[in-house]
């Protein structure tokens, strides 16, 4: 098969070329046709156990294997049914050839045999018919295997085996029989559903109409429920993947099995006090399948409206909200994580739902005589809690309640009454039989003795929700007054006034090592400015409030200017400024609204204070919120990570390069950010057009321009005289007005204007105002490319100047070096004719040449004899030692030398002939 062949090439890249010899090659090949040639049972299962063995240690064995294994080993699945034994090792060696080799790591690129393998088996839809008719075996071990090579394949080729199983008839049946069967095979069938289901809708419907939900109630239920292990994990994985974007799912579960079996995973069996990390995951499993229903589907299905509002009353029929605040309020002994998670249910079941809503109101908490309203308890946790997590999850709660709910909102207003000084100031542990708005303002004002303004900010966090969009609440909290810590030296101080004392302290909050706390400062700042935008949004009577302190409005535009403040500060800083104008109804000197726009132009500059709304919606928690926090799905390998977080993720910062405190993110909910965006274009007309009108309107009465009775032409000329110059005056004043504005908006290059969408009025105007601030700004940027362009062509002028001026000096040099090789030239060519026509030089002395070239050979030999005469004066030394040495053994020397040299005089005696 083609296949295969291209397998083998890749095993020859592997290996080598065929000549190579690889030793798992050929011993793969061999152990391959003992296995389909073979005659004895016995040895071709002996070489099946043999091939199971190499191919579990071998990487390359894998790979060989890979190239040629697989038609063998299928041949034998399909025609040797009857011989249990060689099923089993083929299916074993299918799994040892499909499971990665953790050994040392190669490169990067290095080809990965078990991934190879996976491919090639998957690619043929017969393969995994003839793996899924295995499962009717009734061998154990058959049944097991094949499970995990489905698994395996699954892993590594998911969309194409969830492909081959759709068309395979009966294929998603097989495998939910497994689900009834041995424990090991059923717990190996779980994790293979649980891979199938992920992201593929239609296996998903089939396995709910195969009856998945009631085995999957059955199986949790026999493993003992959330105090079970890892089995009740992976179930409840199943479940999700079915119920998750589902909305069919849903509602079959519903109106078939009903959620009892669901909420019934929630109740603490055995002991209370007790949690595992297995149970801390599997509550988790289960509040996220609570949470899966209260999302009722996906976005685009128009069906998850009404299904989301049915599955909260269902819920919240059968109880639930028992064991959510049994887990989230009640039991603080439970891991954060699982309060969180019951927290931000609890939100989720009553946002939006009237029914609900009351029925959270009236639930109490504890037993006789010590009960206390649920709220009461979810406001303490709040208060008290040293989780940053587990504060927002409550929050959300508070969030969920008010949000249109203008009743609920009155209700939790109304009990807001000022308790005693001594009281309001007593420790935190004294609030247990406070009601709930004594504990909110206790909240409020406990952080002014220690310096410690996050108790504080957490208080002004739920009140925010409380004031929001209900104009009642606003007005019966702006009459709440507190005692002053001396009441006979002070007037009781309004709750605004102490939250505007609290915001500025909040700059120089100091943190336990005495030093100032600027990551604290960035988000409880934030949140007091958060509750007065919102107290002080469409209520003049709070904008009166807030204005009726001098040291306020200095205040906030100190605030607004101060550089080291982040731009979330000085943005918000802003719209509380502009809120003092758009919404000042008072027509008080002083505390009107052409005071606060005289203010900003003068302290800050009009240009400068739009500029803050520019900055603010650049930054992070303004231009990267999203309406709703997704959660990833609780699987097998994040599990233990999420069962171990218990707060807020402080990378968010770094990671996006923000300022601003992680905590903001989850506060500033999409409703706030487009109240403030709304807010920015009402803002930028309104102080325009305050700023362009005088501020007082002279009302011209005709009566007094005429002659009153008794006047004389004189008092008549003078009055009509003041009369004309007052009014000059006026226009006066406006025309210096509208020039600073003029100047103002061109200096911003039209940011006045810059959400034209939001102004209701000139829509003409307003087309052709953008058409030319268009024109204006594509001219500068047009202007600017030109300058660029002229910059860069000066520069570039420039720098071929100097280069000319180099080149020219290099060409002078040039010049004088050839002038002088000229003259040069011209000596030598004189000296040569000279020489041609035997003038005046003198021809070079040969005899002294000769002389000078003996002295040097006579010096040369003179050296060769002195090395002669030391070699021969060695070579005598030897001699002498040599005769003494023959003298003592008795020989005869001069004997023994005769003849010796004779034969050495012949050469000269012929030289001396010759010469």
């Amino acid at each position: 098969m083609d296949l295969v062949s291209g397998y083998k090439g890749m095993v020859g890249l592997v290996f080598g070329n065929d000549n190579s010899g690889s030793n798992e090659d050929s011993y793969v090949e061999r152990l391959l046709d003992r296995i389909s040639n073979g005659v004895l049972p016995d040895d071709r299962r002996n070489a099946m156990a043999e091939l199971q063995s190499v191919v579990a240690e071998s990487r390359g064995a894998q790979l060989a294997f890979g190239a040629m294994g697989f038609p063998v080993l299928m041949g034998v699945l399909k025609e040797e049914r009857d011989d249990v034994e060689m099923i089993r090792g083929a299916l074993e060696t299918l799994v040892s050839a499909l499971t990665p080799i953790d050994h040392a790591k190669g490169p990067p690129n290095e080809v990965q045999p078990a991934l190879m393998n996976t491919d090639l088996l998957s690619r043929e839809a017969e393969n995994i018919s003839l793996l899924l008719s295995l499962l009717s075996e009734e061998d154990f071990y058959v049944r097991y295997y094949t499970l995990q090579i489905l698994t395996a394949l699954l892993t590594n080729s998911q969309n194409r085996l969830q492909e081959a199983i759709l068309t395979i008839p009966r294929g998603i049946t097989r495998l939910m029989d497994m689900l009834m069967d041995r424990e090991v095979i059923r717990n190996e069938a779980l994790l293979l559903l649980t891979h199938l289901t992920r992201e593929a809708e239609e296996i998903q419907k089939i396995l709910v109409f195969e009856g998945a939900f009631e085995k999957i109630f059955s199986i949790i239920k026999e493993e003992g429920g959330s105090e079970g292990g890892v089995v009740v994990q992976d179930c409840l994985e199943l479940l999700n993947n079915l119920l998750r974007n589902n909305a069919s799912n849903q509602v079959l579960l519903r109106e078939t099995l009903g959620f009892d079996a669901i909420i019934s995973i929630l109740k603490l069996r055995g002991s209370a006090y007790s949690f595992t990390q297995q149970k801390t995951i599997n509550l988790l499993s289960a509040l996220e399948t609570i949470n899966l229903l209260l999302m009722g589907g996906s976005e685009s299905d128009p069906g998850k409206d009404m299904n989301k509002l049915t599955n909260r009353t269902v819920l919240v029929q059968n109880k639930v909200f028992d064991y959510l605040l049994l887990l989230g309020v009640e039991s603080q002994w439970a891991p954060i994580p699982v309060r969180c998670a019951a927290l931000r249910c609890i939100g989720d079941l009553i946002v939006g739902h009237p029914k609900n809503l009351d029925t959270l109101a009236s639930k109490v908490l504890g037993e006789q005589p010590q009960v206390e309203p649920a709220l009461n308890s979810i406001l303490r946790i709040i208060l008290r809690t040293s989780s940053v997590q587990e504060f927002i999850e409550a929050d959300h709660v508070f969030k969920s309640f008010c949000e249109r709910n203008s009743d609920g909102q009155t209700m939790l207003a109304s009990t807001l009454i000022p308790q005693p000084y001594s009281m309001t100031h007593a420790p935190i542990e004294e609030d247990v039989r406070m009601s709930f708005g004594s504990m909110l303002l206790h909240g409020l004002t406990l952080g002014e003795s220690d310096g410690d303004l996050e108790t504080c900010c957490r208080a002004a966090s739920v009140l925010s929700h409380i004031l929001r969009d209900n104009i009642q609440c606003k007005e019966r909290v702006l009459r709440i007054e507190l005692e002053s810590p001396t009441p006979s030296l002070g007037a009781p101080e309004p709750l605004m006034h102490r939250m505007v004392k609290y915001l500025a302290l909040a700059s120089n909050m100091k943190n336990k090592d005495g030093k100032t706390s600027t990551k604290e400062n960035s988000y409880v700042q934030p949140i007091i400015l958060k509750l007065l935008v919102t107290w002080l949004a469409d209520c003049p009577n709070a904008i009166q409030c807030f204005l009726a302190s001098r040291p306020h409005l200095t205040y906030l535009l100190e605030l607004v200017s101060n550089p080291s403040a982040t731009m979330c500060i000085r943005g918000l800083g802003a719209v509380l400024l502009g809120e003092c104008v758009i919404y000042n109804k008072s027509g008080e000197s002083g505390k009107d609204a052409f005071t606060v726009v005289d203010a900003i132009s003068q302290k800050i500059g009009l240009t400068s204070y739009f500029l803050k709304f520019d900055e603010m919606m650049k930054s992070f928690l303004f231009s990267s919120v999203k309406p709703t926090k997704l959660h990833k799905p609780l699987t097998r390998s994040a599990a233990a990570t999420m069962a171990e977080i218990d707060d807020v993720d402080e990378q968010d910062s770094s990671d996006h390069k923000n300022e601003d405190h992680p905590i903001l993110s989850s506060l500033f909910d999409s409703h706030f950010v487009n109240f403030v965006k709304s807010l920015e274009g009402n803002i930028r007309e309104t102080i325009v057009d305050v700023y362009s009108r005088p501020k007082s309107e002279v009302a011209v009465v005709p009566a007094e321009l005429e002659l009153k009775r008794g006047e004389s032409d004189k008092d008549y000329i003078e009055r009509l005289k003041s009369f004309v110059q007052k009014q000059c005056s006026e226009i006066q004043n406006l025309l210096g007005r509208n020039a600073t504005l003029a100047e103002n908006l061109t200096k911003t290059g039209g940011s006045v204007s810059s959400q034209p969408e939001q102004r209701t009025s000139g829509g003409l105007d307003r087309v052709q105002a953008e058409t030319l601030r268009r024109d204006l700004q594509e001219a500068s940027q047009r202007i600017e490319m030109l300058k660029a362009e002229k910059a860069k062509i000066e520069s570039e002028a420039s720098m071929y100047q100097n280069l000319a001026g180099k080149m020219e000096s290099d060409l002078k040099s040039l010049s004088d070096a050839y002038n002088s090789l000229e003259q040069a030239n011209f000596h030598l060519e004189k000296e040569v004719k000279a020489l041609k026509s035997g003038g005046a030089s003198t021809p070079p002395d040969v005899e002294a040449i000769r002389a000078e070239a003996r002295e040097e050979a006579q010096k040369e030999s003179e050296a060769e004899l002195n090395d002669l005469l030391v070699c021969l004066g060695q070579e005598q030394s030897r001699v002498e030692k040599l005769s003494a040495r023959l003298m003592e053994l008795g020989e005869d020397v001069d004997k023994l030398l005769e003849g010796v040299g004779d034969d050495m005089g012949l050469p000269e005696d012929s030289e001396k002939e010759e010469d």
